[in-house]
């Protein structure tokens, strides 16, 4: 969560601009060749490109396939400077970070780190590197090193320059761009290593090539000297090694998270199978680290390398879900086109549990909205389950299909499609476009899902079995809650009878409140903005949407009042075009219940509605935990007991005065509030404090949700001793 800034007009939208994915379209690393007329080149590209649609019905499948990988005969031989295509400079790079990082906290900062590494990984995916070490310094320095080919070091055609200073200190002067470095890339924006000069203080480049070491350091974006060669080394010796200090002075701060790396880096050793990513801490010395684990983990080093690749995936997902597979092994298979230049990996496992898992990537890119291919796999899913179901004759003649929500119930599953020309939208540029990555995957999927139902008809059955037991309970409570709309005022009314609705129709400016109990609730309509705030009172702790059927879940008048309002919907008919609001402010008591309702609710929107939190539209509101009442002047909020010792001491040194008895109020709970009280310090846009809820790491999400609302004591309990010392709670 991160603390809402007020903003306004173009600074709003340029900072708006960035939520978008962790990684992008960068300069990556690296084989000299002859100069390339780029104008030629795009023509025949573009001719190539229609002939390849026009065969987009030739599909080649292999078993044998190194799964996601395309055919070795795609990938240039040739990476040299000609290919590094020159399209701009940094001038508005430093001038508005967040359109080219995402923002200049957290998020923004280790996004710098994966610029880095994604041009290694892209050499992996080009088949010329196998390890990449990630290293903090003690100084909060990055260090990334691969055994790739090494950044070009000739001269770039028509800038006199090498090809390490051009993706210095030129925006967009990558491989990726020319189109003779690389077949496959992964990342967005098309940023690199030069977005990463732009905000930093210094950069140190090490290249091996053609037989030396080549370095060159950079301080505040400028080369301190040209390329320089030095000591001679092995040929075969390639690679390249880049180190860089981020700008003090954009970012808010520079400390990296172990954890967040460690993560993000485990994802993408999954997607590139054999790929081994290192990553070390030196700020935490050895002797104050943790011994290794069985799986050579400490508290400064680990190290990921998996050869089933999603597989591997798929099997840590049901792991961290702590669900039972239903099915006795990962369904995994992979396929490519070559004409069309797509390929697709995909593992999937059935669970007994009730919440669906299905991440998707497009050069290994997390697609978080979705696209052309996730719609193509589940499009798939349910007409082979479907077919399926009725040719075996396990769905009677007279019921319905199935539901794509009844086909996915329970299910674990990992698509990864790499292609040649990636077409990201959506709001956070993280939603896949392109039309034939629908079409590809879906005939994937159909065949050769199809041909493992056949060869495991055991295990088809008890999949086919799981999703019409999914439809018999959805139907069902469809049914008891029609029966209970009919018999009261709520369906005529349209809207929950106790949301106090606001006057706009503009969801860009309308807030809804869901406030913890009808005493607060009462407080907050007397003092809210009728114009732009809605209120939504809860009665008790709603559902734990983590533990629940799907079915149970749909009895809940909590939950139903609660979607409705949004007016968004859930799973599969979620459409956040439709929210009826902009900002969903959730507004609980500061102590360790409110803040399990809060969880209750989050937990919600992250199983059924995520469009809600991937949009930046779920906030947390920060009520103060205590009033100074002097005996003149304002009286003081304060949010934590640091800040009543402080503005105690403050006062007193002022020469203010506390009344005896009364002077200090400690809120146990909104309810305590006079209208007045809650306005100003909790819902006045002005005044007030609210924490946007953000997802950093989806698995880490998915796991931790799992882990604190699911059934199991044990690993709460160690959760919670683990990370007392680190939580920052919401009433601290």
């Amino acid at each position: 969560m991160s603390d809402e800034n007020l903003q306004t007009g173009a600074e709003q939208d340029a900072d708006n601009l960035a939520m978008s994915g962790e990684s992008s379209l960068g300069d990556s690393h690296n084989d000299d060749s002859e100069n390339l007329d780029e104008h030629t080149a795009a023509v025949k590209r573009a001719e190539s490109r229609a002939e390849e649609l026009a065969h987009a019905d030739e599909l080649i499948a292999s078993e044998d396939l190194q799964e996601g990988e395309l055919n070795s005969n795609q990938v240039p031989d040739h990476y040299g400077a000609s290919d590094l295509k020159v399209l701009e400079g940094l001038e508005a790079v430093r001038l508005r970070p967040g359109m080219y990082i995402g923002s200049t906290g957290p998020r923004g900062l280790h996004h710098l780190v994966y610029e880095i590494v994604d041009n290694s990984v892209d050499e992996a995916l080009a088949g010329y590197a196998s390890h990449i070490e990630v290293t903090i310094l003690p100084d909060n320095g990055i260090r990334v090193d691969d055994d790739g080919r090494g950044i070009p070091v000739d001269m770039v055609p028509g800038e006199n320059r090498s090809g390490v200073e051009v993706v210095m200190t030129k925006l967009h002067a990558g491989g990726k761009f020319g189109g003779g470095g690389y077949t496959v890339s992964g990342g967005l924006h098309g940023v690199g290593i030069s977005v990463v000069n732009a905000l930093s203080h210094r950069m140190e480049i090490v290249v091996h090539r053609q037989g030396y070491e080549w370095t060159q350091t950079y301080i505040d974006q400028k080369p301190q000297a040209p390329l320089a060669r030095g000591k001679q080394i092995p040929e075969e010796d390639t690679g390249t090694s880049v180190t860089f200090w981020a700008d003090p002075t954009i970012f808010e701060t520079t400390e990296y998270d172990f954890e967040t790396l460690r993560t993000r880096f485990q994802q993408t050793a999954f997607l590139n199978k054999g790929l081994r990513i290192s990553l070390t801490d030196l700020r935490v010395p050895e002797d104050s680290a943790n011994q290794p684990d069985e799986t050579g983990e400490s508290d400064n080093k680990v190290s990921y390398q998996y050869k089933d690749g999603i597989s591997d995936y798929v099997k840590h997902l049901v792991n961290s879900r702590r669900s039972n597979p239903i099915e006795d092994e990962i369904v995994h298979f992979a396929a490519e086109d070559v004409k069309l230049g797509i390929s697709a990996d995909v593992a999937i496992q059935w669970t007994a549990g009730y919440s669906e898992t299905l991440r998707t990537f497009a050069n290994t890119i997390t697609t978080a909205e979705g696209g052309s291919h996730e719609e193509g796999f589940k499009t798939a899913l349910t007409s082979l389950i479907n077919r399926y179901a009725r040719e075996k004759n396990i769905l009677k003649e007279k019921e319905s299909n199935l539901s794509g929500e009844d086909t996915r119930e329970g299910i674990v599953a990992v698509l990864s499609v790499k292609l040649t020309n990636p077409q990201f939208e959506g709001q956070t540029k993280t939603k896949l476009g392109n039309p034939e990555a629908k079409t590809f995957v879906q005939r994937v999927v159909s065949d050769r899902l199809g041909d493992w139902f056949d060869s495991h008809p055991s295990d088809a059955k008890r999949i086919v079995e799981k999703a019409i037991d999914a439809a018999h309970a959805r139907l069902a409570a469809k049914k008891a809650r029609e029966s209970t709309r009919r018999k009261s005022l709520f369906e005529s009314a349209g809207m929950p009878d106790k949301l106090k609705d606001c006057q706009s129709n503009n969801p860009a400016e309308c807030e809804l409140f869901i406030v913890e109990g009808d005493s607060a609730g009462g407080s907050a309509i007397q003092g809210r903005d009728p114009m732009t705030q809605a209120i939504l009172p809860l009665r008790g702790k709603i559902l734990n949407t983590e533990r629940a059927s799907f079915d149970r879940m749909l009895r809940s008048d909590t939950i139903e009042s609660l979607v409705t309002a949004v007016g968004a919907g859930y799973g599969d008919d979620f459409d956040i075009s439709k929210a009826r609001y902009h900002k969903i402010i959730i507004m609980a008591d500061a102590d360790v219940d409110g803040a399990h309702i809060a969880t209750l609710i989050l937990t919600l929107f992250f199983r059924y509605m995520r469009g809600m939190i991937d949009a930046g539209y779920i906030y947390v509101a920060m009520p103060p935990l205590y009033r100074l009442k002097w005996s003149k002047g304002a009286h003081d909020f304060v949010y934590t007991d640091a800040e009543r010792d402080e503005a105690l001491k403050r006062g007193l040194a002022q020469g203010r005065q506390l009344p005896k008895g009364e002077g200090i109020q400690r809120y146990k709970g909104l309810g305590e509030m006079t209208y007045q009280e809650l306005w100003e310090t909790t819902m006045d846009p002005q005044h007030r404090i609210l924490k946007q809820v953000h997802i950093e790491d989806v698995e880490s999400a998915d796991a931790t949700f799992s882990m604190l609302m699911g059934d199991e004591v044990g690993p709460r309990r160690m959760f919670i001793e683990r990370n007392a010392k680190n939580v920052k709670f919401i009433d601290a």
